[in-house]
C-alpha cells in the first residue's frame, strides 16, 4: 500500500491551523444564506489567529474587499481561492540553493536553542541519504552541554558519519577539521550544527561570522546555504531571535519546524514577508522522514484545502 502524498502529509501538518481557518472559512462555504460584508470580518479574524501577520491580513483582506462583488456573486468557495492565491503568492520562494555542486557541499544551521535545530540536521542528513549521498555531521555548538552527544545519538541513527571537538573546544577549530575529513573521504555534504547563544559574553553573531570565513577558506563557496530554523508553535514570537540571525548570519534558508504542533501555521507567511528569505523546508512530524521540501501551493491547499 502506498503512502500518504506530499500534499496529504503537508495536509496533516497543517491540519490544527486549518481548524481554526475552517471555523470561518469553510463554515461560510456550507451555509445556505448568501454572504454579507460583516463575514469578511469574521475572515480577518481568523488569518489574525492563525498568525499570518498584519501586513498580510491587510493585503489579503484588501483583494477580498477589492473582489467583494465577485465573491458576493460567485459565494464563498470564491474567498476561498482568492485566498490561496493571496498565500501562494506570498510564499513563492527563489530555486532552493542545494545543488551539491561543490564537494563537500556545505550548509551551516543556525537558530536559538530548542527550536529544532539537532533534530532538523538529522532529517535532513535521512533526506540525501535517501538520495544517495553521504554527509556529515558537524558538532561546532561547543558551547551547550551534551550538544555534541546529542547530534551524535542522530548521526548514528541515520548511519551518518560524526565530526566532534572538546567541550568549550573553538567552534571555527572544529569546523575546520571537521571540514578537512569531509574533503579527504569525499563526503558529498557537510551539516554544522551551531550555537544558539554562547556561554560567554562574546558576541554570537560575531562567532558564525568567523565560521563562516573559516569555512571559506577551506571549501570553496562555502557556506553554500546557511538555514534558519524556527519554531512554528511558537508563531510570530520567534521573529524577534530570526530576524537577528537573518541580519547578521547570512541566512539564505528558513526551517519552518514543528509545524504540526501549532495551529499558528499562518506564521510561514509573516516570516517570510518579514525576513524576506524563503521557506526551504518545514517539519510536519517527529519521524526521521517528516521534513518536507517547501511547496508553497501545496502550503496554501493544505491552510485551506
Amino acid at each position: 500500500m502506498s503512502g500518504p502524498s506530499f500534499l496529504d502529509r503537508f495536509r496533516k501538518g497543517l491540519e490544527r491551523t486549518r481548524d481554526i481557518l475552517n471555523a470561518d472559512v469553510m463554515d461560510l462555504a456550507r451555509g445556505q444564506r448568501p454572504l454579507e460584508p460583516k463575514d469578511l470580518d469574521a475572515v480577518e479574524e481568523a488569518l489574525i489567529a492563525a498568525d499570518l501577520g498584519m501586513p498580510a491580513v491587510q493585503e489579503a483582506m484588501d483583494v477580498l474587499r477589492r473582489r467583494s462583488g465577485q465573491i458576493w456573486t460567485e459565494g464563498p468557495e470564491a474567498m476561498r481561492a482568492v485566498l490561496k492565491e493571496e498565500i501562494r503568492k506570498s510564499l513563492a520562494a527563489a530555486p532552493e540553493a542545494r545543488s551539491f555542486a561543490t564537494r563537500p557541499w556545505v550548509v551551516f544551521v543556525v537558530g536559538v536553542n530548542g527550536v529544532g535545530k539537532t533534530t532538523t540536521i538529522a532529517k535532513l542528513a535521512q533526506t540525501w541519504k535517501a538520495e544517495g549521498r553521504t554527509t556529515l555531521l558537524c558538532a561546532a555548538d561547543t558551547f551547550r552541554a551534551a550538544a555534541a552527544e546529542q547530534l551524535e545519538i542522530w548521526a548514528r541513527r541515520t548511519g551518518s558519519p560524526f565530526h566532534r571537538g572538546a567541550e568549550g573546544a573553538d567552534p571555527s577549530a572544529v569546523l575546520t577539521d571537521g571540514l578537512r575529513a569531509a574533503r579527504s573521504r569525499g563526503y558529498d555534504a557537510v551539516l554544522v550544527d551551531t550555537a544558539g547563544r554562547l556561554h560567554t559574553k562574546g558576541n554570537l553573531m560575531n562567532e558564525l561570522a568567523k565560521m563562516a570565513r573559516v569555512a571559506g577558506r577551506e571549501v570553496p563557496g562555502a557556506p553554500h546555504e546557511t538555514l534558519l530554523v524556527l519554531d512554528a508553535t511558537v508563531g510570530s514570537n520567534g521573529l524577534v531571535q530570526g530576524r537577528e540571525f537573518a541580519r547578521a548570519a547570512g541566512v539564505t534558508g528558513l526551517v519552518l519546524a514543528k509545524l504540526d504542533g501549532t495551529a499558528k501555521g499562518g506564521v510561514a507567511v509573516a516570516v517570510v514577508r518579514e525576513l524576506g528569505v524563503p521557506i526551504r523546508y518545514v517539519g510536519v512530524g517527529e519521524a526521521l522522514g517528516d521534513l518536507l521540501p517547501f511547496d508553497a501551493e501545496a502550503f496554501a491547499e493544505g491552510l485551506l484545502g
